[in-house]
């Protein structure tokens, strides 16, 4: 597992504290203590950077402090220096209580309207000049600015001149950036937070080796060896399941210490203050702040050309296959939402719940999702987002290698030179013009109900499922509706068509601008390939093939499937369930990479020139190895003849 300092502090490998607050209230003293343990009678008006030593506080972590002006011509460069913090330190004067109020009425307000969200720590300063004849509670006056400034992590009352407390200022205010409050716990319900119970309830089960529910001592034990180096004594691991069962009973049962306890003993060390603690288990087993897996610890392939793209193995495949059937408690062929929650417990959230993946792969009429749309959208997450796909393999318990649970395909141009593929997952580009039936297309490989009206569904929408071929073959299909409006802006990438195995061109076969418009984005399309170098295969769709067909528009597309070099129009009717086997025959043009790629009389004049001038080339070396052999031939006769005989 990766260890050092740098990965024990969330990857942190320097902390930048701001120092701020009204003038006069002790900011350049207070740092100046902290670095030199004095405070010099010329103190500057503003302090140059301050840095502490790595060593200064137990993190190992290097302090950078800036200091500010409050004044209003130095605003700006303050805006800034804010804007670059890991962390604020906001002071006030214990001995001018104006400075205490001007907190919330000015600075906190002003930190929002900044868009500043780091942690904030309150520094009472000169609290060796405080009128004792009027001492003063922190706890009423604090207490309200906290609960509405969440942001605020401590507050603390230091003197730089007697140094009282001036080092707890800046341990505090690196705990807050190296080991934060706010993703471990909820103020408010003053709870553990949700992401937090999700990753501890990973570690505990990564950590159950017996699978029984509890981690008996040695598992306890073992535990506590990977994240602290060190071994618990018989005695400590007792004292352990007594506190926990004093306090929660269900957190102790005769095998060991349940989840409840687990999650227990780590609300107890966040209620000390001890959240280092928690930190430093959720760091060893590899989760950054925001409590997902650390990029160190998933090494996803890298794609080394953009027209190849990303799988599941077989042994991730079948590792999902199985999580399925695991969940899968009722034996319906489908997980219930309820199911597909409890599978994604252990992950940060149910990576399905938003688009593009929400609704892209095939349901029943219960809206649960079977198994072939189980597959589907591991596909489809695999493809567009490779690291996400193996962090929630990882998640739900992936384990095997991780380097072994994604493989990256073969280049499509090499496949197209083989004039065969070896993809097992291939994405379909749907193209058309509105009302052509595209979105129909996309509910109809779903297996959704034909409906008159559909919803209009704004960024990308994908359908995915897994097609049964002949010889009981399985492949995945993905298909990716581009709106018309958003065509131009998808084809300004130059590498727009690279990751895409075939194109479709859906129009409405009974209206004849719906052809026109079609015709002309797959000739836009196809001169995008040609120029770019990543044609694809292309079919055109003659959609509501239960409307009268437009005369014009059938004889066009006969003719323009010709000149372009595609087949011939594929007719459905998606309302009367006549797909045409369109499905298959997608899936058969993207097996085959060399076949139907568009071509424009540009394109077609341009590969036939560069025909012309590889033959000219070729014809000019086989003149110039004949010249040669020629010139080669004659200086041997001539030797001959002039030698004596």
């Amino acid at each position: 597992m990766p260890g050092g300092n740098s990965a024990a502090a969330g990857g942190k490998t320097g902390v930048r504290i701001v120092v701020v607050g009204d003038h006069g209230t002790g900011k350049s003293s207070l740092i100046a203590a902290a670095a030199t343990e004095s405070v010099p009678e010329n103190l500057s008006p503003v302090l140059p950077p301050t840095r502490l030593p790595a060593d200064f506080f137990p993190d190992r972590v290097p302090i950078t402090i800036i200091d500010t002006s409050a004044s209003l011509e130095s605003r700006g460069k303050l805006n800034e220096e804010l804007k670059r913090a890991d962390v604020i330190i906001l002071t006030y004067a214990c001995d001018f209580p104006l400075t205490l109020t001007r907190l919330s009425s000015f600075w906190l307000q002003e930190f929002r309207r900044l868009e500043v969200k780091v942690p904030v720590i309150v520094v009472g300063c000169k609290v060796d000049l405080r009128d004792e004849n009027q001492p003063i509670s922190l706890e009423p006056v604090m207490g309200p600015i906290m609960q509405q400034y969440r942001e605020i992590e401590t507050c603390i009352e230091c003197s730089a001149v007697t140094l009282m407390q001036v080092p707890d200022v800046f341990y505090y205010a690196q705990k807050a950036v190296l080991h934060p409050t706010a993703p471990l716990f909820d103020q408010d319900t003053q709870a553990l937070q949700p992401r937090c119970i999700r990753a501890l309830r990973r570690i505990f089960i990564l950590c159950d080796s017996d699978m029984d529910g509890a981690l008996n001592d040695e598992e306890l034990n073992d535990f506590q060896v990977k994240c602290f180096d060190a071994p618990l004594q018989p005695a400590e691991i007792v004292g352990v399941r007594r506190v926990v069962q004093e306090k929660k009973k269900e957190g102790v049962n005769d095998r060991g210490l349940t989840l409840e306890g687990f999650l227990f003993l780590h609300s107890l060390f966040i209620d000390k203050g001890r959240l280092e603690t928690t930190w430093a288990v959720l760091r060893k087993f590899g989760y950054g702040n925001d409590l997902k897996l650390r990029d160190d610890f998933l090494p996803a392939p890298s794609k080394h050309a953009p027209d190849q793209s990303v799988e599941l193995t077989i042994e991730a495949v079948e590792f999902v296959r199985r999580v399925f059937r695991l969940f899968d408690t009722d034996n319906s062929g489908a997980l219930r939402p309820t199911e597909l929650d409890e599978l994604f417990s252990t992950a940060p959230e149910n990576p399905w719940g938003e688009a593009p993946y929400k609704d892209a792969a095939e349901r029943t009429t219960q809206g649960n999702l079977t198994l072939k749309g189980f597959l589907s959208e591991w596909a489809l997450m695999t493809m567009l987002d490779p690291r996400g796909s193996l962090a929630n393999l990882l998640y739900i318990g992936y384990g095997g290698n991780p380097a072994s649970a994604l493989h990256v395909t073969r280049r499509r141009s090499v496949d197209r030179k083989k004039q065969q593929t070896e993809r097992n997952v291939f994405h379909c580009l749907v193209f058309g013009p509105k009302n052509a039936g595209k979105s129909t297309l996309l509910n109809s490989f779903l297996g959704r109900p034909f409906s008159e009206s559909h919803e209009l569904i704004a960024g990308e929408c994908y359908a995915v499922n897994v097609v049964d071929q002949l010889g009981g073959n399985k492949k995945t299909l993905i298909l990716q509706e581009i709106p018309e409006d958003g065509v131009k802006k998808f084809l300004s990438d130059k590498e727009s068509l690279s990751s895409s195995d075939v194109a479709v061109f859906v129009y409405d076969s009974s209206d004849e601008y719906s052809w026109k418009r079609s015709n002309e984005l797959l000739v836009e399309v196809a001169r995008h390939g040609e120029e770019s170098g990543y044609g694809v295969p292309s079919l055109i769709i003659a959609a509501k093939d239960d409307l009268d067909p437009h005369p014009m528009s059938v004889q066009k597309s006969v003719r323009v499937c010709q000149e372009l070099g595609v087949g011939a129009s594929i007719p459905i009717s998606s309302k009367l369930g006549d797909m045409n086997n369109v499905f298959c025959r997608i899936l058969s043009a993207a097996e085959h990479p060399h076949l139907n790629i568009p071509e424009t009389v540009a394109g077609r004049k341009r590969k036939q020139f560069h025909q012309l001038v590889n033959h000219s080339l070729l014809f000019m070396s086989v003149g110039a190895a004949f010249a040669v052999a020629g010139r080669a031939a004659f200086r041997a006769y001539s030797g001959r003849r002039n030698s004596p005989s």
